[in-house]
């Protein structure tokens, strides 16, 4: 199994999450979270002061689907979310060694179906 953690541009949320129903993604948790990238926030004035936002919005998925179906997954996040501007964000795929399902006790593949 695949994690796949997807930071993007918060307007983007709901192009994402259609893609996602799309390629077959039943499940999948959504975070509000705050970063930056290489371009290290932005500064704006306020009250005729200075300041530097250094943490930005941005959206975040994670999924875990089977091995067979991440790159399809991925595929999907692209799609939706690319602006070709800065800051659209970074996709991460990484290993899941088990996952459980709680109220069943299923385990492996079974308690992400």
């Amino acid at each position: 199994m695949k994690k796949i953690e997807a930071i993007v541009k918060p307007f983007k949320t709901e192009a994402v999450k259609e893609e996602l129903a799309e390629v077959g993604v039943e499940g999948m948790t959504l975070s509000e979270v705050k970063g930056f990238g290489r371009q290290k926030g932005h500064s704006e004035i306020y009250r005729g002061s200075e300041y530097t936002v250094d943490f930005l919005p941005k959206v975040k998925f994670e999924i875990v689907v089977p091995d067979d179906r991440a790159q399809r997954v991925v595929e999907a996040i692209l799609r939706s979310a690319r602006t070709g501007k800065i800051g659209d964000g970074k996709v991460f795929v990484a290993d899941v060694e088990q996952a459980v399902r709680i109220r069943t006790d299923e385990r492996g593949a079974e308690a992400v179906s």
